[in-house]
């Protein structure tokens, strides 16, 4: 009951300020809780929780990011429709995902709120339907800019990860992972998908998005797969097998948890020197400005991460009930914290010599941006430096600017990739952009 009213009172806040803050707004900067070790603030006991959204208002003519100093950015590709992530084919093709939640029923029906929720995602950005197909970037005279594009794949449902194993290209839709055959130039497959594995779906589903990573040697997926709800107020029964990174067998589909524990683990990727699997994950919300977290962490096989009952290691989350002391004692920190309310969603490693060498070791990752801290925080995409295949060393900002003076929302930043030439590509999903950020 504690939870739904939560709800009620968060609904209410959105209909009567739905740009302002219902709490305090906080004094402390993102980066002074990111990190190695971040300094986690108490819980914050209003009556209402933080909502303030940045309204979607698209790039005007003439405006994009900010890149950092020394860097270039230009629109490689324009005209889409909601990008949401990225793959790089070896020939260089960039596949772009076009998408976005799956209609979902609101349960317990309540079309009060579902109407104040919907004007919310409307206002930020969020409530376009999905297009549901996958399109081909094609840069053929390797200027920077995607003089074609076509549509490789559609009619898929909320497609997202992609992943080329041999002549198979996988996707991962909202409710399963499938495969097309894939013969290398081809524009478009027309082949009706294949199922390899059913995914946590229908009928609530609250994280949608499922990211995909093949194994190196092709045998195994993992499938980053978020929680049903903020904190299990739902019932933890909804959130079998979610909440996860899972592991599928590449011949046979069969699935296990890899590790758990992580509410919404996005973007996952493999370390280059080490191979050991890192992901970015979203935290809980409505604990006040400055929790918790975001963050990126290695990924150990059978790991639990702490969700619902506790987050950053053992700190307990009073709203979860009954309380699970013996699973608290069984949670790892994660590695780094990316700051407060960031959304955290596309990972991708450094490679090759074109980065400056300063960025030539280490992550970027695109944060989608706040909706739950006043301030705002996330909006831009940042590199975390690595040393001896962990994170060391502060966050740096890669491209900004996408919030203008006024606080709107003229782009949202959130898979990332490495172009084949070594430029960094960030989909933009309210700019309906796909950006190139090089030297």
């Amino acid at each position: 009951m504690r939870v739904r009213l939560a709800f009620s009172l968060l609904a209410a806040c959105v209909s009567a300020a739905i740009a302002t803050s219902c709490a305090q707004k906080s004094n402390i900067a993102p980066e002074d809780t990111s990190g190695p070790a971040p300094a986690l603030t108490a819980p914050d006991k209003a009556l209402l929780p933080t909502v303030k959204i940045a309204p979607a208002t698209g790039w005007k003519a003439g405006e994009m990011p900010t890149a950092a100093n020394g860097m270039n950015v230009r629109a490689f590709a324009t005209g889409l429709v909601h990008p949401r992530w990225l793959y790089v084919l070896p020939n260089g093709d960039v596949l772009v995902a076009e998408t976005n939640r799956p209609p979902t029923p609101d349960e317990p029906a309540n079309p009060i709120r579902g109407a104040l929720m919907k004007s919310a995602f409307e206002k930020a950005g969020a409530a376009v339907p999905s297009p549901n197909r996958i399109s081909l970037l094609r840069d053929t005279d390797g200027d920077g800019v995607a003089e074609t594009k076509s549509t490789l794949l559609s009619n898929l449902f909320s497609p997202f990860g992609m992943a080329l194993v041999g002549d198979r290209l996988y996707v991962a839709n909202a409710d399963a992972l499938v495969w097309v055959p894939y013969k290398k130039g081809e524009t478009r497959i027309s082949a009706a998908p294949q199922q390899l594995a059913a995914l946590p779906g229908a009928p609530r589903n609250h994280h949608w998005t499922k990211s995909l990573l093949a194994s190196p040697d092709g045998s195994k997926f993992y499938v980053g797969v978020g929680s049903n709800s903020n904190v299990a107020e739902n019932g933890i029964e909804v959130e079998a097998n979610r909440a996860a990174i899972l592991e599928i067998d590449a011949k046979t589909g069969a699935s296990r948890v890899f590790a758990s524990g992580l509410r919404n683990p996005v973007g996952i990727a493999w370390e280059p020197t080490t191979k050991v699997l890192y992901a970015v994950a979203n935290e809980r919300d409505e604990l006040g400005n400055d929790l918790v977290p975001d963050y990126l962490t290695s990924v150990k096989e059978g790991a639990f991460y702490g969700w619902p009952w506790s987050y950053y290691g053992a700190h307990v989350d009073t709203r979860v009930k009954p309380e699970r002391p013996d699973m608290v004692a069984k949670a790892i920190a994660p590695d780094y914290a990316l700051g407060p309310h960031v959304a955290s969603l596309g990972l991708t490693f450094s490679s090759g010599n074109r980065m400056p060498a300063a960025w030539r070791t280490g992550a970027f990752v695109g944060l989608h941006g706040s909706w739950n801290r006043d301030p705002f925080s996330g909006y831009k995409v940042i590199f975390v430096p690595f040393a001896n295949g962990k994170p060391a060393g502060e966050q740096q900002d890669v491209l900004t600017g996408f919030l203008d003076a006024q606080g709107n929302a003229r782009g949202r930043p959130v898979g990332v990739a490495m172009a084949k030439d070594g430029a960094l590509l960030v989909a933009d999903d309210v700019g309906n952009t796909v950006w190139r950020v090089a030297p």
